[in-house]
């Protein structure tokens, strides 16, 4: 009876046992599922990615349009930097071509790709500074496949895809019918917005409208040799100040981490060159999250968790880092980010300031027709449909 008695007693531990190990293993389960997986961070993030191509034509009779896209680049990026989905500001990624230059072989359809798409605005900067106009042919069709297949699109819908397309010739030239690369761009939900620099009937005449209606976009026509109009503002000194400041926070690592850094000085020369307003802009790009280094600068790279900055071998550091112990750099890295966001944090609380005037000025002026003015436009009311809301200036 007693052995009777043993073998039910261990036959109900061991039931017990079971029991515990199943809710334990339960227990574990949902906890799992509750854990912020990188997936999921990887998935709040895809929420709010904005692609951008912009397709330029540098024939003979376009250097108002050049002119006007590098100075008003980062009026276009602060545009974005204004978005937010589901409290998320959006990454932007900018793409770059030129088409309808001569000294590009016919082979190659008068086009090339300088940038793809990419986060390092400067580059973007840089690049149109050095572009140049040369008489050839204007491929639309051409230029707009070229760019729907090279570049790296996300395949997510709910993104914000988008390419415009600026230039006076026909749509129709080339061995690549528009019609084709435009429904091709927009299967992949990418839109095609046209700007046509010249007089709105003859855009419509040569086909600019019908381009943008076959891939979801808008049609736009502008004057490529209107000057822009440069509003000044008390605010502008200061704000220039600030924008320059920032560059000291910048600690450069890595290969080519130093070149990176003279790029970004020598944008501000060229934002300054132009017009005081234009280094404005830039300096408000470079207070918005729109502004990320994270390939050449470590307080962007350590917050991104890019390195690990007790680990890094010295020859990768900045020069006033290399002698510096562990906690040292730490701690140093740590001061730098403190002062970024303090000068940052100024920058915006002069540009709510600053805003406010020019929209006061610009009330007695007459209307932009610009490229700028056209994008701006066409990526508030596209990216509203995508979700975004835009902060008021």
């Amino acid at each position: 009876m007693k052995l009777k008695h043993g073998n039910k007693t261990n036959a109900k531990v061991k039931t017990v046992k079971k029991s515990l190990f199943t809710l334990l293993l339960l227990a574990v389960t949902l906890a799992m599922l509750t854990l912020p997986t990188p997936t999921t961070a990887k998935k709040t993030q895809e929420k709010v990615l904005v692609q951008m191509a912009i397709l330029l034509d540098t024939s003979g009779s376009m250097e108002g349009l050049i002119e006007q896209a590098k100075t008003q680049l980062w009026k276009i990026v602060n545009e974005m930097a204004l978005a937010k989905k589901d409290g998320h500001t959006p990454k932007l990624e900018v793409a770059l071509y030129e088409y309808g230059k001569s000294s590009i072989p016919a082979s190659e359809g008068y086009l090339r790709m300088i940038v793809p798409l990419s986060i390092d605005l400067d580059r973007i900067s840089e690049e149109l500074f050095k572009l140049k106009t040369n008489g050839g042919s204007e491929y639309c069709g051409k230029v707009i496949q070229s760019a729907a297949r090279e570049l790296q699109w996300s395949k997510n819908n709910n993104h914000y895809k988008v390419i415009f397309i600026a230039g006076n010739e026909p749509f129709t030239q080339g061995d690549v019918n528009y019609k084709v690369a435009c429904k091709e761009a927009i299967t992949k939900g990418i839109i095609v917005n046209t700007i046509f620099c010249g007089n709105l009937q003859e855009g419509i005449r040569t086909f600019w409208k019908d381009g943008a209606d076959l891939a979801d976009g808008k049609y736009m026509n502008i004057d490529q040799n209107q000057q822009i109009v440069h509003i000044s503002a008390p605010q502008d000194e200061k704000i220039i100040e600030l924008g320059k400041k920032l560059n000291q926070t910048y600690l450069a690592y890595g290969r080519g981490g130093s070149k990176k850094k003279e790029r970004q000085e020598m944008q501000d020369a060229n934002a300054a060159a132009v017009n005081p307003s234009v280094m404005v802009q830039r300096s408000y790009t470079k207070a918005s999250k729109q502004y990320n280094n994270a390939g050449w600068d470590l307080v962007d790279a350590e917050k991104e968790g890019k390195v690990k900055i007790e680990e890094m071998k010295e020859a990768e550091l900045p020069e006033e880092m290399k002698k510096m112990s562990k906690e040292e750099r730490k701690k140093y890295i740590e001061e730098k980010r403190k002062e970024r966001e303090n000068i940052q944090k100024k920058i915006s609380q002069l540009r709510k300031e600053r805003d406010k005037y020019v929209a006061e000025k610009r009330k007695k002026m007459a209307a932009d027709n610009t490229l700028d003015a056209a994008i701006i436009n066409a990526v508030r009311e596209q990216a509203k449909k995508k979700h975004y809301k835009f902060e008021k200036k």
